[in-house]
């Protein structure tokens, strides 16, 4: 009789053991902090999101404010008003405000990305090798959805244009008033340049295609379709107006008759410098 009784107890031990491995693991799975993220990175949307819902579906509000896109135009007009006046005559004056501007808006949005709002806080977007390697593979993989503000990839692309676009302004300064030899420098820095911002044209083209992500027309206006719950920003038009004001007072003197490099001969060493780098290739 006690065998009997032994066994049954056992039976039924069995028995618990065996429901309870059936109970636990159904009871975790529904625990999302046991399963971990259901699209397995915290640098990935959601596939329901990055799959089903392209930007032109989703409410846009602001994102990029008015300083952030102003400082961005800037940059990219003296990108190109510097190279379509490189080699042209007469032009050295307008080369040299562009590159002056190009600097002055480079040191700005460095600043900006330290105090501004916090799409454009450098804390905000750039992440480490591991973060940008798992959004390309992300991206690449067709699981990649919308960010709020710039991807890792883009964050070092940011730091990137920023970085060469000062020592290009820098170089550029060099060549003009110490003479040509610093040239090749600046050249050299130049191409540099302009490769960087062909690649990060092809890569926001790529990526907008990739991630149904307007990413032009953001940057444009402003506003961006972004994650639920995404905290908006303010715009700081009035900043972006002082500067604005700035900006074109800086273009009234710097082609004016006052400024160094407008002054001729007797206008210093900038234009002095220039002078000198030409004769030298002359001979």
């Amino acid at each position: 009789m006690g065998e009997l009784i032994d066994g049954a107890m056992q039976q039924a031990a069995q028995w618990g053991r065996q429901s309870m491995a059936l109970i636990v693991p159904a009871q975790a799975s529904e625990n999302p902090k046991a399963r971990g993220p259901a699209w397995g990175s915290p640098f990935q949307e959601p596939p329901m999101e990055s799959a089903t819902a392209p930007s032109t579906q989703r409410p846009t509000q602001p994102l990029w404010d008015a300083p952030v896109r102003l400082l961005h135009a800037l940059m990219a007009l003296s990108v190109a008003g510097a190279w379509l006046t490189a080699e042209a005559d007469g032009w050295h004056a307008v080369h040299i405000s562009c590159g002056l501007t190009l600097a002055g808006a480079a040191t700005l949005r460095l600043l900006w990305g330290l105090v501004g709002t916090w799409p454009a806080r450098f804390t905000s977007f750039v992440r480490g090798p591991a973060a940008v390697l798992e959004h390309l593979r992300a991206l690449l993989g067709g699981r990649a959805g919308p960010h709020a503000g710039h991807n890792p990839a883009g964050g070092w692309a940011v730091l990137a244009l920023l970085g060469t676009s000062l020592l290009v302004a820098g170089s550029g300064w060099l060549t003009y008033s110490r003479g040509e030899a610093w040239e090749d420098v600046h050249e050299a820095l130049a191409n540099a340049l302009l490769l960087l911002v062909g690649l990060h044209v092809a890569a926001v083209l790529l990526t907008s295609w990739l991630t149904r992500d307007r990413l032009v027309p953001a940057m444009l206006s402003g506003r961006k379709a972004v994650p639920a719950g995404t905290a908006p920003v303010r715009m700081h038009r009035g900043l972006a107006a002082l500067l604005i004001v700035a900006v074109l007072g800086f273009w009234a003197w710097s082609l004016g008759p006052t400024s160094p490099w407008q002054a001729g001969e007797s206008g210093g060493a900038l234009e002095r410098g220039h002078h000198h780098a030409h004769d030298r290739d002359d001979d």
